[in-house]
């Protein structure tokens, strides 16, 4: 097999589909977030971010990068190992007692992403339960889905958000088989949000376990952003609540938090875990003075739900496919994948916009879109900016148009 024409061939098969996708070389510098450098064959042009998962900026907060330089300094820049055989500093076990705090649980256990986190904890819990059936939401992110598999274990999948198909496959069940309901809080491409009391009061009531995705509401909702759980005064029914460390919190990692005897279970049990090198102490010590920060102040979370606000009702008065939710996501439908990436370009060389095109697998066919998010460093400015360029690249193209 000519194994190098292969791979050549399905590379071209994704570009005639529109969806090929293109790294954007881009140099942030501290003070200027969300402006960065693009570097291209032409040259470097300077351009304004607006797809970025550092919700809140904290990237650039003092507080975060002298925690981070402090450490390097202290620690140097490993922690020499996975968390089994050396690589457990106590820049680790200090972030997982104050991630354990943040959330009201007893114990938390740090990964290297969230992908990690949702992969290793939910294939040991589908592995390790006796029978156990994992019922999973039908939009459940790609990790939570390589998780379920990587269990081989039986699994249930219900509609999106759909509290009547969630209890019809829970009722089918034996009650006397473990069972952990799998879902989002915030689901990121369309923004919406899970009943998750709801699906809490099902779980119980069908002996199940509650796995609860927060990794785009920790940080951002819920009092000192505990999570969208906390918010609605429902972290105690959670089982496991899986966070991110990447986005609102502006550094890197995942993590789970639990009870001791769960926490303690998936550190022993998870092979995801067992046989990672532990994140450097200077990454652990950044995310304990952004987690500290985030639990006082509102402002950061406070500016962004405004500026996300501003620019829904913006794009909905220009007339353009704001996709409506109740979260600080703003996706914009397009709805084929060649013209979303025609905008997208056009974005970066007529505006000096940089949005990436959401295109499948990320999202179902037919729903391809942008998607935008506001953080407390955009100004009115940016949102003026971004809106008239939008207008002006559909005044261009035949796209779809707001009803």
């Amino acid at each position: 097999m000519d194994y190098n024409r292969f791979f050549s061939d399905r590379i071209e098969d994704l570009k005639a589909e529109g969806r090929y996708r293109v790294f954007a070389d881009l140099e942030r510098w501290h003070g200027g977030f969300p402006r960065a450098l693009h570097h291209s064959p032409s040259g470097a042009a300077e351009v304004t971010v607006w797809c970025s998962n550092d919700y809140l900026g904290m990237s650039q907060h003092e507080v975060v990068r002298t925690a981070m330089k402090d450490a390097i300094d202290r620690y140097g820049a490993s922690a020499g190992g996975t968390r089994n055989i050396s690589g457990t500093t106590h820049c680790h076990v200090r972030l997982e007692e104050e991630l354990a705090d943040l959330h009201g649980t007893e114990a938390a256990l740090l990964f290297t992403s969230g992908y990690a986190a949702n992969e290793a904890t939910l294939s040991a819990l589908g592995a390790e339960l006796p029978g156990c059936v994992l019922l999973s939401d039908a939009t459940n992110h790609a990790s939570m889905i390589a998780g379920i598999r990587h269990a081989r274990t039986e699994k249930r999948i219900f509609a999106h958000n759909d509290l009547a198909d969630l209890e019809a496959k829970l009722a089918d069940l034996d009650p006397a088989v473990p069972k952990v309901v799998v879902f989002e809080s915030i689901y990121s491409m369309d923004g919406d949000v899970a009943p998750i009391a709801a699906m809490c009061e099902l779980a119980d009531r069908h002996g199940a376990m509650t796995y609860v995705d927060e990794v785009h509401a920790v940080g951002m909702y819920g009092p000192r952003g505990a999570g969208v759980a906390a918010r609605e005064g429902v972290m105690d029914r959670v089982s496991v609540l899986q966070g991110t460390l990447a986005k609102a919190f502006g550094v890197v990692g995942g993590y789970i938090a639990g009870s001791a005897a769960l926490v303690d279970f998936i550190r022993s049990h998870a092979t995801g875990f067992i046989f990672t090198s532990a994140m450097p102490p200077a990454v652990a010590a950044g995310a304990l003075a952004s987690v500290r920060h985030l639990k006082t102040s509102d402002v950061e979370r406070s500016r962004q739900q405004t500026l996300a606000n501003r620019l829904k009702r913006m794009l909905g008065e220009a007339g353009l496919p704001v996709m409506p939710n109740e979260s600080h996501i703003v996706p914009v439908l397009i709805g084929d994948p060649v013209r979303c990436k025609r905008v997208t370009d056009e974005l970066l060389e007529r505006h000096r916009i940089y949005v990436q095109p959401i295109n499948y697998p990320t999202v179902p066919r037919g729903t391809e879109r942008l998607r935008l998010t506001p953080t407390p460093l955009h100004d009115d400015e940016d949102l003026a900016h971004l809106v008239a360029s939008l207008r002006e690249v559909w005044s261009r193209f035949p796209l779809r148009v707001a009803a």
